[in-house]
């Protein structure tokens, strides 16, 4: 079965006024469908970049992104949204919660975005029990706590069933016990959906859920020894 998320030697070059500042550099990459992958590497190491190019938000300069046999680069700016709507659920390290909408409102605009109009109201039942929110879904975002609007911004990622559900630093601002909550939904995800995960992190305790961890440093991605911080927790 061929991988769910194929980079080959992706480039993506920012102008900050006349300087050229490259974010990836040659990247290539494949990610098995149902594997949990963490992205790591320090600041401006060009992970983001390469999360927005995985999620459609952002294109490469060159080089191609296959995902779920669909090839990136080759799809209108439309059907790169339709793509992202069906395929790919995001969590993001900002809640990015709509502040008029109830908890509720924030998960099932979700499902309005998609066309998912009936939805699975059984499962929606069943994610925002897990998440532990399921007592709180009709308070507004400026009414929870941040562990709860990310429980929030979870349920949202995850109701319609993505294939693939990208999450950058989703325990970024987080505590410990809201960190570990939502890093074992994104873990449950992955082994009882079937979800392929791929997660940001700058985080080692974090990165010890996932299967398995790439690095990446100055655009490329690098040889786990060359960053000793991570070796302990790669598996």
């Amino acid at each position: 079965m061929p991988a769910i998320i194929t980079v080959a030697n992706v480039y993506k070059t920012f102008r900050v006024g006349r300087v050229e500042v490259p974010a990836v550099r040659g990247v290539s990459m494949a990610i098995e469908r149902g594997e949990f992958v963490a992205l790591v590497g320090p600041s401006g190491s060009g992970k983001s970049t390469l999360f927005y190019i995985l999620g459609g938000l952002t294109q490469a300069d060159s080089g191609q992104v296959m995902i779920d046999g669909v090839n990136f680069s080759e799809l209108s700016d439309a059907e790169r949204t339709r793509m992202r709507k069906s395929k790919i659920g995001f969590v993001f390290q900002k809640f990015n919660l709509l502040p008029t909408l109830d908890a509720r409102g924030n998960i099932e605009i979700a499902r309005e975005i998609s066309g998912s109009l009936a939805g699975d109201d059984a499962y929606f039942e069943h994610v925002t029990a897990l998440l532990g929110i399921a007592g709180r879904l009709q308070h507004r975002p400026s009414e929870l706590s941040g562990g709860e609007q990310q429980r929030v911004a979870l349920a949202r990622a995850l109701i319609n069933k993505p294939a693939i559900v990208l999450a950058d630093e989703p325990t970024g601002n987080l505590d410990t016990k809201n960190s570990e909550v939502v890093l074992a939904m994104l873990r449950r995800s992955n082994r009882e959906l079937e979800q392929t995960v791929l997660m940001i992190t700058h985080n080692p305790e974090a990165a010890a859920h996932a299967d398995r961890i790439l690095h990446m440093r100055d655009g490329e991605m690098v040889d786990a020894t060359l960053d000793p911080q991570w070796a302990p927790v790669v598996r």
